[in-house]
């Protein structure tokens, strides 16, 4: 008796709420919205889970996620955090969480073996990708053994046995011969799915010295050999037949076990004589259709796409005339985690519900677990709005903080699944997408939709109203869509007006007016009429229409619903179609069709063309056949032919095509022999010796050619000895001790007769032999062995046959094989001319010894390492080639201050000879590129703090670092240069006794012994003094402080180790806050588009309170806020407005306690406002004067404003060595600046490069570095280059108030 099953009392519940799922909300597509709204991480990209890498690669393994805000990543490696940081070989990608792993320079792949898992995280979330496996691939060499020859009596089997070494992917297998031939596979030889070679019976045939297996690794490209196999066949007569065995699999059962989708491989290998054919059966059903395949001679049997129901006993029978055997496999299909629902995504609004699900299936089933974050759920932080029930998390009353992103794993002994589904919990006010006051036009009697696409969470409610105070719309009239859409299904005069469209939700409420006109709908009041027209007549078609006033009509006329004839017959008027000298193939439809921007209308008529009074009509058509062909004057060498012409049907035949058939050679094949006026009847034509001909004409008119004629009688010439030899006689050798004589072979009726041959002749030149001759059959190729290495031959051929020999041929030179070379060149030397351009010298080889045709030289050159820091590379060889017996040649494109070697090698057809031996040269030291970075952090009232890093490439030993700098007032006018020089072992150094709230423009760049490398530039400020400290005296005019700090500034260095990290764009970085009692000197660097208008927020830490904003004036990188309240710890951060809300990461300062006393703002003191006024009232005199003085013609000394432009550190090079000139001292500099009117901020990366100097270079190699002459000499020359780094800038924006007009250079 069956028994029910009792539901536990936590079940109900469950179906109940699965059964009132509300409905997640639909995002719209829209770009705005979707940059608005914050979303958890989603894995958009990763590397596969078992993933085999090349050991000789760079390992990149991929995460890629997208989120709002843009998320970080962080990596575990077997279960632990993988500190990239820490390891120089591993960089993570900007915007991305990819790794790559330097192998190449370096690194072994080896020690980055193991599990890793990438981590996804903003502040909704944290999204994991799978465990990705890293493995590097693995070839191993064969392992040595002694394999003992095979002797095997004839029809027995044999077992060849493969055993490759155990690789990394497994390798694939495949036997070859000696001469790299696969070695030929049939039902009798077959190689098994473990790389075996069976035999089913021996044949003599089989008997072979080299069967070789080999083992092809495909992700390192390489191939192992086994020794080679020897099988000797021996025969014992009679040969017994015996009835199959099975050599694989052994036994009468077996059993294999496979996956749900993968492909299913069962084979069956048997032995026996004759050989046994192999047949495949399902005990108790049928091998699947389209799924089933046999391979390897049926002995495989393939299922691909495997599922549960494909398991079952499969019989192989192997079966010859002396009996049959049999084999049974039970194959039981097991299942990996496959998909039945897997989790998706879920927005909700506040205390909305919801639910994710997770469904797996498997064999054996597999169990599912969640994680929340990345965590496992059971140890997460606790969610009092969710609940787990198996694989069902169940979400009820969320809010905001319940945004997440959950992790479903489904696992069993076969594998796993992982898949990431975020919970965002969204609280919006109501958004409408539809642009305000769009104008909708309808034709009346038609549907009107209007459009309200809204987003909101809670989802908005959506009401509609008509006119300004409209009353709701309700009624049949009206369909509201679930979109927000009004559907008026049949709008008429009275529908047009404005519609206003309210969405509301319980955190707002927002309205979008649209406006509705109808329009009087377009008709053709005068359609086109049925019309019959004789040809060569005239006919029109009416179209007159009717249509709304605001709409511009289109007329479009069609022919058989296709565009009109391109035919100035046709007339397109205003209102009508008009055909003049209407012909027959005017017959047919045509339509006017009307178009506005709203629709379309059509009439259609037909136009029937009738003849007009009967005329005899001329037919003109291609000529008949010619007839009665008749040879005559039948001559050895001539005969005449005459024919009788066809009907020209009203065309002249212009002229007659003769054609001939050779019935002896080429049976069945016309070929043209000549061709004769159309008045001609008669014909001489040229034969040939031993041709059976047959000829026929064709005639030719302006309609065409006729059909051929019937074919003459046939015509036998007479035999003769050949009358020409062949053509194209070449000797060239293909082995270093033969000559390949080659020449093209007579046409058919070219041999004159039967018993074609060639006579081939040839003898050494220059030495006094007689000539060697054979006569071969008619073939086109004959070789000589036993010749010298590379000498030359004199070669004739000629033709014969059965009645004699052809004229004597001409003679021809060849030369015997080519050998490589013999000796490389000596005496190699190389002369170094600058630190990028070499010499090479060397002696050529006699050309005894080249054995060939001498080609050229080439020359090998590889950097071993560079000098300045020791390290090696990876060799990267170049080659530059030579042609011709040159002697010298150029090295172009060498690195300063490195060790190279080289070697040369004589070139000829054959290939290269030996190398010289390798030659060491090193090239002097050249300036240094320009220092990698410049940072400048850490500003105070008067000091900044300097970090760089050393050159890319040094090209020699860093002697110095030289730092210049000068302030920049609010004007932006240059101050004082100051230059300090710093030794080459300092990474960072301090600068103190600045000015406080000023500019500094920084010229940094670094000094070899050679001179200085190229700069680069960089600008920072000191804070603002907000206390009242004394303001320093500034210099009539200057714009700047005339005492920067003491004459021996102070420097303090540190070793801190930096990390160069790309930018990311746009972005707000390094924000640092410097407090006092009740303010706080905010200031951050900005990289990003131009003018962007910064706000900053701010609040006290730990609090829940909303930020406060204030907003920047102008785009200056600093502010101060003040108000604050002392001894209180507050958080900051700062934003970017028009930049999608970009906002740099929050700080937290604190400020001061509270003092005793306090300063009085300067701005309020009644001096200061006497000065201000005093400053202004001077200012409105001197612009007087100088309007005065422009109105009497004055003049301004523009050129040397515009010279200030110019960067202070530019300077003339020299003409003689290409270096920079010396600086100026800093007096001249201080008197010689002048005001720079557009800003003096320059690009950190716009650096001041030089070049070399002109040379005139000739003799470069044909390498890939240049483009070379065929005597090898380089085309063009280096030219060298100039340039000067402007020192304009962006603006900076005027000072707001006259305090910080005071406060700022800015």
């Amino acid at each position: 008796m069956m028994k029910k099953k009792s539901i536990p009392a936590s079940k109900p519940f469950l179906i109940l709420f699965l059964c009132q799922i509300i409905s997640a909300l639909d995002v719209p597509l829209d770009s705005k919205l979707l940059e608005e709204l914050s979303q958890p991480p989603t894995i958009t990209h990763q590397s596969p889970k078992d993933y085999i890498v090349d050991p000789r690669e760079n390992i990149v393994i991929q995460c890629e996620a997208k989120g709002k805000p843009p998320p970080s990543f962080s990596w575990t490696r077997n279960g632990t955090h993988f500190d990239i940081d820490k390891d120089a070989q591993v960089t993570m990608k900007p915007n991305s969480g990819t790794l790559v792993i330097n192998i190449m320079n370096g690194g072994k792949a080896e020690a980055y073996e193991g599990v890793y898992q990438c981590t996804a995280r903003n502040e909704r979330g944290a999204a994991i990708s799978n465990n990705i496996v890293i493995r590097p691939s693995r070839s191993p060499l064969w392992t040595k053994e002694k394999l003992e020859p095979h002797q095997v009596r004839e029809g027995d089997s044999l077992v060849l046995h493969c055993r490759p070494p155990v690789g990394l992917p497994p390798p694939i297998i495949f036997w070859m011969d000696n001469a790299f031939q696969r070695l030929p596979q049939s039902e009798r030889v077959s190689q098994g799915l473990n790389g075996d070679l069976y035999f089913s019976n021996v044949q003599p045939e089989d008997t072979r010295e080299d069967y070789i297996c080999y083992a092809r690794f495909n992700h390192t490209q390489t191939i192992q050999q086994k020794q080679p196999i020897s099988v000797k066949v021996f025969s014992t007569k009679p040969v017994t037949e015996r009835q199959p065995v099975l050599l694989t699999p052994t036994g009468s059962t077996s059993t294999k076990v496979e996956l749900r989708g993968n492909v299913l491989l069962l084979e069956c290998i048997a032995a026996g004589l004759p050989t046994p054919v192999i047949r495949w059966i399902k005990e108790g059903g049928e091998l699947p259709a389209n799924r089933t395949f046999f391979e390897n001679f049926k002995k495989t049997l393939k299922i691909i796409d495997v599922s549960e129901a494909d398991s079952g006993n499969y019989k192989c029978i192997a079966r010859n005339t002396m009996g049959s055997v049999h084999h049974v496999i039970s194959v039981t299909v097991k299942a990996a985690p496959y998909w039945i629902t897997a989790p998706r995504n879920l927005v909700l609004s506040p205390g909305e519900d919801g639910t994710l699900i997770c469904r797996a299936n498997g064999n054996p089933k597999p169990s599912i677990s969640w994680l929340a974050n990345g965590v496992p759920i059971a140890i997460a932080p606790e969610d009092p709005s969710r609940k787990v029930d198996g694989d069902t998390i169940i979400f009820s009353h969320v809010q905001e903080r319940s945004s997440a992103v959950y992790q479903c794993n489904a696992s069993n002994e076969y594998g796993y699944l992982l898949a990431n589904a975020f919970v965002n919990v969204l609280a919006e006010p109501p958004r409408i997408l539809t642009p305000a006051n769009k104008l909708y036009q309808v034709i009346a009697d038609s549907p009107a939709l209007l459009d309200c696409a809204y987003f909101g969470s809670p989802k908005p409610e959506i009401e509609w109203f008509k006119g300004v105070k409209g009353s709701i719309l309700r009624g049949n009239e009206y369909v509201f869509h679930d979109n927000g859409t009004l559907e008026i299904p049949v709008a008429q005069k009275d529908s047009t007006g404005t519609y206003t469209c309210v969405a509301r939700n319980e955190l707002g409420k927002i309205q979008n007016e649209v406006h509705l006109e109808i329009k009087d709908p377009t008709m053709i009041i005068k359609q086109p009429e049925y019309k019959v027209v004789q040809r060569y007549g005239q006919v029109s078609f009416e179209c007159i229409i009717k249509h709304d006033s605001t709409l511009l009509p289109t007329v479009i006329w069609l022919k058989d619903n296709d565009e009109l004839p391109d035919d100035e017959r046709f007339l397109v008027g205003k209102d009508n179609l008009t055909i003049m000298n209407v012909t027959d193939k005017d017959d047919g439809t045509y339509t006017c069709i009307v178009n506005t921007t709203l629709d379309s209308v059509s009439a259609s008529a037909v136009l029937t063309v009738v003849a007009a009074p009967p005329t005899p009509a001329i037919i003109y058509a291609r000529p008949n056949p010619p007839f009665d062909l008749e040879l005559t004057g039948q001559l050895e060498r001539t005969i005449d032919l005459s024919w009788i012409p066809g009907d020209e049907n009203n065309s002249p035949i212009t002229h007659f095509v003769i054609e001939y058939e050779d019935g002896l050679h080429e049976p069945g094949v016309w070929h043209y022999q000549t061709e004769v006026p159309g008045t001609q009847t008669t014909v001489q034509l040229k034969l040939s010796p031993y041709v059976n001909y047959s000829f026929r004409v064709v005639a030719v008119n302006k309609i065409g050619r006729s059909q051929p004629s019937e074919p003459s009688e046939q015509y036998l010439t007479k035999s003769a000895s050949p009358d020409e030899n062949p053509a194209n006689v070449q000797g060239i050798g293909s082995e270093p001790d033969n000559l390949v004589i080659t020449w093209e072979s007579l046409k058919g009726f070219q041999s004159n007769g039967p018993g074609l041959q060639y006579k081939v002749s040839w003898r050494q030149k220059d030495v006094d032999d007689e000539w060697t001759s054979v006569i071969v059959a008619n073939v086109s190729k004959y070789i000589v062995s036993g010749t010298p290495t590379f000498v030359p031959y004199e070669i004739k051929v000629q033709a014969l046959n059965d009645l004699g020999y052809a004229p004597e041929p001409s003679e021809v030179i060849g030369h015997s094989g080519e050998d490589l070379p013999m000796v490389a060149p000596g005496n190699v030397q190389v002369h170094v001319i600058n630190s990028t351009l070499a010499k090479v010298h060397w002696d050529p080889v006699p050309l005894k010894t080249v054995r060939g045709h001498l080609q050229g030289y080439k020359v090998y050159y590889w950097k071993v390492q560079s000098l300045s820091r020791r390290s090696r590379r990876h060799v990267e060889k170049k080659i530059l080639t030579f042609r011709g017996n040159k002697t010298f040649g150029m090295l172009p494109g060498l690195e300063p201050y490195s060790s190279y070697k080289l070697n040369v090698r004589v070139v000829n057809g054959k290939g290269e000879g030996p190398a010289s031996p390798d030659k060491v040269f090193k090239t002097p030291e050249g300036v240094p590129s320009s220092p990698s970075y410049l940072k400048i952090t850490n500003p105070t009232l008067d000091s900044l703090t300097l970090e760089w890093g050393s050159p890319t490439h040094p090209n020699g030993v860093l002697t110095s670092y030289i730092l210049k700098f000068q302030p920049i007032n609010n004007t932006h006018e240059l101050g004082p240069l100051v230059e300090i020089r710093i030794p080459a072992n300092e990474s960072s150094l301090i600068l103190k006794n600045l000015n406080y709230s000023t500019r500094y423009k920084f010229y940094f760049n670094a000094q070899t012994s050679v001179g200085s490398g190229s700069q680069i530039t960089e600008e920072a400020v000191t804070i603002m003094d907000e206390a009242g400290i004394l303001h320093p005296a500034v210099g009539a005019g200057k714009g700047y402080s005339e005492i920067l700090f003491a004459t021996s500034p102070v420097m303090h260095t540190v070793r801190p180790t930096f990390y160069k990290v790309q930018p990311l764009y746009p972005r707000i970085r390094n924000v640092t806050t410097a407090a006092a009692e009740t303010y706080a000197n905010i200031s951050w660097e900005y990289e990003g588009p131009d003018h962007a208008n910064f706000y900053v927020e701010y609040g006290v830490a730990g609090s829940k309170e909303d930020w406060k904003k204030e907003i920047v004036n102008g785009s200056r990188s600093f502010f101060v806020l003040k108000g604050l309240t002392p001894g209180t710890a507050y958080k900051v951060r700062v934003g970017a407005e028009g930049l999608s809300g970009f906002r740099s990461s929050e700080d937290v300062f604190e400020t001061g306690p509270a003092m005793a006393s306090r300063q009085v703002d300067i701005a309020t003191q009644g001096w200061f406002i006497g000065l201000m006024c005093a400053v202004a009232l001077l200012i409105l005199i001197l612009l007087i004067v100088c309007f005065i003085r422009r109105n009497k013609g004055g003049k301004y000394p523009v050129k040397e404003k515009e010279d200030a432009h110019a960067d202070p550190e530019i300077q003339p090079m020299k003409e003689d060595d290409g270096t920079f000139g010396e600086y100026r001292s800093l007096e001249s500099d201080a008197e010689d600046h002048k005001p720079l009117k557009k800003g003096s901020r320059t690009p950190s990366d716009r650096t001041v490069k030089k070049e070399d100097s002109d040379d005139s270079l000739v003799d470069y190699g044909e390498g890939v570095n240049g483009q070379f002459n065929e005597d090898g000499s380089f085309i063009g020359q280096y030219s060298g280059k100039k340039e000067k780094e402007p020192a304009e800038g962006n603006e900076s924006s005027e000072a707001p108030s006259p305090v910080n007009a005071m406060n700022s250079f800015v």
